[in-house]
């Protein structure tokens, strides 16, 4: 099949090192090199993504109640910025 494809600069790069180092054609070294990449994603897929978990201890904080402990640091932020204001800070 004939057809026109766009290379990034970094692809045609890629490929030109390989002809050279393949001393290969454009030709073979693209269809080689599309294979490849298109082989790749079926294996990848065999294995299982495992998701790593840590032990990080007792928290600190109740948290069955964090949407009030958000709201109580929120307010307590709040009420820190309208001080410093009023006292000239930032």
């Amino acid at each position: 099949m004939r057809t026109t494809v766009t290379l990034d600069s970094d692809v045609q790069a890629l490929l030109k090192r390989a002809m050279r180092e393949q001393d290969r054609s454009f030709k073979e070294t693209l269809n080689d090199a599309v294979r490849a990449g298109l082989r790749q994603p079926a294996a990848a897929k065999t294995g299982r993504f495992v998701q790593r978990s840590f032990k990080m201890g007792r928290p600190l904080v109740e948290l069955t109640h964090a949407n009030a402990l958000a709201g109580v640091l929120e307010d307590t932020e709040l009420l820190e910025r309208t001080q410093r204001r009023r006292h000239g800070g930032a």
